[in-house]
């Protein structure tokens, strides 16, 4: 089948699932995004519309705008919900999968990939990140900022039909202009990533600070890589081949990279006083795993009960 044929859903239609779905809809007829209530009413009357500084301006009509329980079978899923909403989407996308759907979780934390499996049970997942500045607007436009936007993909130890699925995935990504890498030990580069958030969400989040703010604070500034240096000893502990050179690196982007006025997820959720949050994602696993596995890591616990202390306020 050409893969103009092949049907693929978004479900999530935020800032990332926002920008993989205009990109998708833009390059393949057979686009569905699972979107309801006013989102769902303002993409089926104005299409997705998109402001990309990298792409530019685009307008993305789907071939179908629906609930998640209508979505039906499809070829290819895109996950792009907040870890709270992972299991509730699982329960009703359980049937329609088969075994020759495709899921691909573009989420934050090291999980996702690993929940769908074990609460599906049949398809295929292909782990993946995302490196994205993008955001939901109040009109539902979606707003994608700075002049990259990438994934990488993969599925770690994949036997000879995974290998072909993440070869599938790859070949719609680049048919759709989505910029992606094709990883062997995709469990690193995982790490990578999250090694960074527990560190920039968390402390963006806990002192209400941009970037800008934390770097220029001698104090704040040592205590993000605390935190990153901690989060890294979870994951080695774990078995995951993270170097000193990847965590230097991510070091390297907080203190000469990152934009000053940069914000976080978690942060901007904290602000409006949103009930949930991912907090549990970018905290609370790696506080409990280290529990788990004997590691110490004081910065991180105390940073994760005062933000659930603030939380509790909400």
């Amino acid at each position: 089948m050409k893969a103009e044929d092949k049907k693929i859903a978004v479900i999530g239609i935020g800032g990332v699932g926002g920008y993989i779905a205009a990109m998708l809809a833009k390059a393949y007829p057979h686009v569905t995004m699972v979107a309801r209530g006013a989102r769902g009413e303002s993409i089926r009357k104005n299409g997705l519309v998109l402001h990309s500084d990298y792409k530019g301006e685009i307008v993305a009509r789907p071939e179908r705008v629906v609930p998640v329980r209508e979505m039906g079978q499809q070829d290819y899923i895109f996950i792009c919900v907040k870890n709270y909403s992972l299991e509730d989407v699982c329960e009703s996308i359980r049937d329609m999968v088969t075994e020759d759907t495709v899921i691909i979780p573009v989420m934050n934390g090291v999980d996702p990939g690993e929940k769908i499996r074990r609460l599906i049970g049949k398809g295929t997942v292909v782990d993946s990140l995302i490196y994205t500045v993008a955001f939901s607007n109040a009109d539902f436009s979606v707003s994608q900022q700075d002049t990259f936007t990438w994934l990488c993909i993969g599925i770690k130890d994949a036997d000879k039909k995974q290998q072909e699925k993440v070869a599938e995935v790859s070949a719609i990504l680049k048919g759709a202009d989505i910029d992606y890498k094709d990883q062997g030990d995709i469990e690193v580069e995982i790490w990578r990533k999250y090694i960074l958030n527990c560190a920039f969400n968390v402390m963006t989040a806990f002192y209400d600070n941009t970037i800008g703010e934390l770097r220029s604070d001698p104090v704040k500034a040592q205590q993000y890589e605390t935190l990153v240096w901690e989060a890294a000893s979870v994951g080695r502990e774990k078995g995951v081949a993270l170097t000193d050179e990847h965590i230097n690196e991510v070091i390297h982007k907080f203190r000469h990279v990152h934009a000053d006025n940069a914000t976080s997820s978690l942060q901007r959720d904290f602000r409006i006083r949103r009930k949930q949050t991912e907090l549990e994602t970018f905290s609370g696993y790696i506080v409990q795993e280290a529990k788990r596995l004997g590691v110490s890591i004081p910065l991180s616990e105390k940073m994760y009960q005062g933000l659930k202390e603030m939380a509790a306020k909400f």
